[in-house]
């Protein structure tokens, strides 16, 4: 990773879409380098869009929500669009209740939402059996 110290974040490419989740807390040193490892690769990859999943965090605090909001701004600058997916309920209640505002930051309720927000749709699965044409 060009020198850096991996994260341990997967970031995935689909396309011109990175996809990426923050399955635990991350500390500030952690924080700042899954930062720069996406950035990174949104002007390495040139994408335009990144979902970040964060449907497995129990908790979202405001430094969470700072490096969130952060990382919107940074990638925008560079020309992509940042979709936050998965909040879940006691989260969304807990940063209204702390005042947290996810200023600048898209959400989607899930995953496949975010990716549909950002132009990707599932193509329908042909029904089990049946045969695909690939004479086409």
């Amino acid at each position: 990773m060009r020198g850096r110290a991996s994260t341990g974040v997967p970031i995935l490419r689909l396309g011109d879409v990175l996809i990426t989740g923050l399955l635990d807390e991350l500390d500030d040193k952690a924080a700042m380098a899954f930062t720069d490892e996406l950035t990174e690769r949104i002007s390495a990859d040139c994408v335009r869009g990144v979902l970040i999943d964060i449907s497995r965090l129990e908790i979202v605090d405001s430094f969470v929500a700072r490096t969130l909001m952060e990382l919107t701004t940074m990638a925008r600058l560079l020309g992509a669009r940042v979709i936050v997916a998965g909040i879940r309920p006691p989260v969304a209640i807990t940063l209204v209740e702390l005042g947290i505002e996810l200023i600048g930051v898209e959400t989607a309720l899930n995953a496949e939402q975010g990716m549909a927000a950002l132009g990707w749709y599932q193509s329908p699965q042909p029904p089990e059996g049946a045969r695909r044409d690939t004479t086409r």
